[in-house]
């Protein structure tokens, strides 16, 4: 699919199923929640952050759940969803919601730039598209970055959904970006599940662990 195409997608899953997480393609609340947690997991509670791909504002219902009080700005390609992300969330002064051609840069002066199932989709372009995402989000941040992939080592394929191997990933992001990474992919979304998912944080600079004696 090309941006046109998966921005129908999603119009039409929107139409479907309304305010729901099945509107931007995830199974249930659970498996949504738990991806944010992993992909939110080294983000400080009062840091700003951009959403690239925001969707219904769902990530931002998560922070908000978990004492987030930083800044938060969704974008995102759909303008429907960005339209129901200003009524819904029209109160919260440190939220914001945009609409985003895919081709342009992103927004800079933010701490994390985070991403949430954009890479899923099956595209004609899947790895140069993930590439040149990665690199503007990257150049955008000021500490680090946040996304998750559908990963290789699978059980099970879906025809519609591109996988991609975190070793791939790993190499990406250390010799392109330069970058500090580290990669989770030890998590299910059910019990007795399939490890499919996985999740990678990416900072500008080393961190220095704290350590007792």
């Amino acid at each position: 699919m090309d941006d046109k195409k998966i921005r129908g997608h999603y119009q039409s899953l929107f139409e479907e199923h309304g305010i729901s997480e099945k509107a931007v393609q995830y199974t249930d609340k659970f498996s949504q929640y738990a991806r944010f947690f992993f992909l939110t997991q080294f983000i400080q509670k009062g840091s700003s952050i951009l959403d690239v791909g925001c969707g219904l504002g769902d990530l931002y219902s998560f922070l908000q759940a978990n004492d987030f009080f930083g800044s938060y700005h969704g974008i995102d390609i759909v303008p429907e969803f960005i339209n129901h992300c200003n009524m819904q969330f029209s109160e919260h002064s440190k939220a914001n919601f945009s609409h985003i051609a895919s081709n342009k840069d992103y927004p800079s002066g933010y701490d994390y730039l985070v991403l949430s199932g954009v890479f899923n989709n099956k595209r004609e372009d899947n790895w140069e598209f993930l590439c040149s995402t990665l690199l503007k989000m990257f150049k955008a941040c000021e500490v680090g970055i946040a996304f998750n992939c559908m990963s290789s080592y699978v059980d099970y394929k879906d025809k519609q959904l591109f996988y991609c191997a975190p070793e791939d990933i790993f190499t990406f992001v250390k010799d392109e970006l330069n970058g500090h990474p580290t990669l989770v992919h030890n998590y299910v979304l059910k019990k007795k599940g399939f490890p499919h998912d996985y999740t990678v944080t990416v900072l500008k600079e080393p961190e220095l662990p704290i350590v007792a004696f």
